[in-house]
């Protein structure tokens, strides 16, 4: 049987006039020392950036694509061999030296490329595998060296002695742009790797859904994606939400792959949550929040055997006029397990069984009784419109406790999936999820006016020292009274100075959002955990968590629309239907909150937007007076055949602008 090599050099011989190259290739492509050597920079100082002269490897290649088919394949088998035996070293055996073979056939568009034309040359599924058998921190410097741009054409004679720092500054968007690049060969390498894998089980009968599981490729792929976000990570040139992949979360099954993450078993998507956007991350949070409802809920039946009544749900019964001390007092009685269940509220002489409404209620209306400037636990900035923590350097217990009733709110809103009215910035949702990349820009998006001060004084090209006059000190007020603290040891000794401003500006960050409110933040924290330590919490950024926790204020009413089913009679074509849909398309903004706070209890869209909201419109009677009506544990509207649209909107606008309270019906 001929070996590779002999398959090039006949390949060659038969095509006439590439025997020469052909030798040549075989020698360059079957030798991971050779190849590795080929194409490295003359230049010092680039190498420092780049080992390899992309440029020059780029153009060798487009003479290559001219060679012929056979010659062309031949090579591509050479080299799947060479990779292979390069996954087969020793993870800490591999020479640098050796990465600059991923570099080189990243320059040739016909080895990773995974169209059907190119299929037989693409290197793709060996390349993914040895680039994920590598060592992390030889993964980051690998994707450093294929992100850095190449250098134009007339800089391939620079030598060290004619070299320019200036040469080598390139945009953020050359950067970006090449980010993109690598990022969208991983993607859609992933996605038609998965897209075959799922065609493959549906065509037996003994594969599951999720057979994309156990497709090595798709996992490798994932791994060199994960290494091109954690560089992203760190130089923020593509936004993350570039990296959710469509494919994983169209295709993803969650009560199979999410197992596998809680328990450590195989392979998950959810350990590589940066491919999975809001709306699935949501689904999974959902998932987990079920099965550990149905677990208590088992245990507590169980239980109840041996011990006695035990109520299989978390059950609190609230005066309306002493919501914050009922609550607090008896969530603190609750066991862990007691917080796990679900959440059951009922208001003190009132009737109604709490199918999901009476709770949306009981969060509106603690969450507005908290924020009251009266309590004074939370201070509002006009100018952005968001709350921080009240400095309080005379915290007692019952603050504490307040606090952390309130973190503990949230955790059980997260856990039970309700949206709640907050307005707090980003900042918060980082320092909940542990992520401690906090600057200046977080500190001006809640004090837009304090944070334009601070980019002035950095920005300050005179005498800083003499302009503004002040040490190291920050004055804080606190319900009328003032504090001054250091914002270093000895801070008061120490004068502002162009010097140390930069110190200064990061020292008064750290104060505002951390120092002075340590204590309240950390009891918030510290009642969140009580529900969602160690649940899928983890897999959401802080950009995603605020979503998930406050909803989204961009109400795409034609997503709600295409996604509402109809019951009682009604169809989509029903005048009624038609009548209705015409009316709140033709809502201000703030009427189509109304509409959607009467509804469902809410006026904020879930995350995924309102098309991914339950939301049914039925039959309620024929022709009447009477207002629509609503049940908003169930996100159903119901309204009467109307004898026509005038009608409708008149009584519609009614029960809108009057649906303040549960029990409408």
């Amino acid at each position: 049987m001929q070996s590779t090599e002999e398959s090039l050099k006949c390949a060659a011989e038969a095509s006439g006039q590439w025997t020469k190259l052909a030798d040549k290739l075989t020698f360059a492509f079957s030798n991971v020392e050779v190849l590795a050597s080929s194409f490295t920079q003359t230049s010092e100082r680039l190498k420092q950036e780049c080992p390899i002269d992309k440029h020059q490897a780029k153009k060798a290649f487009e003479i290559m694509q001219e060679c012929p088919p056979e010659l062309l394949s031949a090579v591509a088998k050479l080299l799947k061999k060479l990779l292979r035996s390069m996954c087969s070293m020793e993870k800490d055996s591999l020479p640098l030296k050796h990465l600059n073979v991923f570099i080189i056939l990243f320059q040739c568009p016909l080895f990773i490329a995974e169209d059907r034309q190119h299929q037989g040359f693409s290197l793709l599924q060996e390349l993914c595998e040895a680039i994920a058998s590598l060592e992390t921190s030889i993964q980051d410097r690998l994707i450093h060296h294929l992100v850095e741009p190449s250098l134009s054409e007339n800089m391939m004679d620079v030598d060290d002695d004619s070299f320019s720092p200036s040469l080598m500054i390139h945009s953020k968007e050359q950067y970006a742009d090449k980010v993109r690049s690598i990022l969208n060969i991983f993607q859609n390498f992933i996605s038609k790797r998965l897209i075959a894998s799922n065609n493959r089980s549906m065509s037996t009968e003994t594969a599951t859904a999720t057979s994309n599981i156990v497709d090595h490729a798709v996992i490798h792929g994932t791994k060199c994606i994960a290494a091109l976000y954690r560089y992203n990570e760190l130089h923020k040139y593509i936004p993350y939400t570039d990296f959710y992949n469509e494919t994983v979360n169209e295709e993803l099954e969650i009560k199979e792959d999410f197992p596998n993450f809680k328990d450590r078993k195989g392979f998950s998507f959810c350990d590589y949550p940066f491919l999975l956007n809001p709306a699935v991350k949501a689904d999974v949070l959902k998932v987990e929040s079920v099965f550990q409802m149905r677990h208590e809920l088992q245990d507590a039946f169980f239980r109840a055997l041996f011990q006695g009544v035990n109520s299989p749900y978390l059950v609190l019964e609230i005066r309306r006029d002493h919501i914050i001390s009922d609550t607090l007092l008896q969530l603190e009685e609750k066991s862990i397990h007691d917080l796990k269940k679900q959440l059951r509220v009922q208001f003190l002489g009132e009737e109604g069984v709490d199918e999901g409404g009476v709770q949306k209620e009981f969060f509106q209306l603690i969450v507005r009784e908290i924020f009251d400037p009266k309590y004074g636990m939370f201070t509002f900035n006009e100018e952005s419109r968001l709350c921080w923590f009240t400095p309080n350097p005379v915290l007692d217990e019952i603050n504490i406790r307040e606090y952390k009733l309130v973190g503990l709110l949230l955790g059980l809103a997260v856990y039970n999936s309700v949206i709640l009215d907050l307005h707090f910035p980003l900042v918060l949702y980082k320092k909940l999820m542990g992520v401690e990349d906090i600057h200046l820009s977080d500190l001006k998006q809640l004090d837009p006016s304090l944070g334009r001060g601070l980019e002035r004084l950095l920005s300050f090209d005179g005498d800083t020292e003499s302009e503004y006059d002040r040490t190291f000190q920050v004055d804080l007020n606190s319900f009328d009274n003032i504090y001054t603290y250091d914002l270093k040891p000895m801070g008061s000794k120490i004068q502002l100075t162009n010097l140390n401003s930069q110190e200064f500006v990061e020292l008064y960050v750290k104060f505002i959002l951390t120092t002075s409110v340590e204590r309240q933040f950390e009891a918030f924290k510290e009642g969140f955990q009580l529900v969602c330590s160690d649940s899928a919490i983890k897999i959401f950024r802080p950009e995603e968590v605020e979503k998930l926790i406050c909803g989204s204020s961009d109400l795409d009413f034609a997503a709600l629309e295409a996604a509402t089913v109809y019951d009682g009679g009604w169809t989509r074509e029903s005048d009624i239907i038609r009548y209705f849909w015409e009316i709140v398309h033709s809502f201000t903004y703030e009427e189509k909150k109304k509409l959607l706070f009467f509804a469902t209890g809410s006026d904020r869209a879930p995350i995924g937007g309102l098309g991914k909201l339950q939301f049914v419109i039925a039959k309620n009677g024929g022709d009447s007076d009477r207002l629509p009506t609503s049940h908003t544990c169930y996100n159903v509207l119901l309204l009467c055949e109307y004898s026509s649209k005038e009608k409708l909107r008149e009584r519609l606008l009614t029960s809108i602008s009057n649906s303040e309270g549960f029990g409408m019906i």
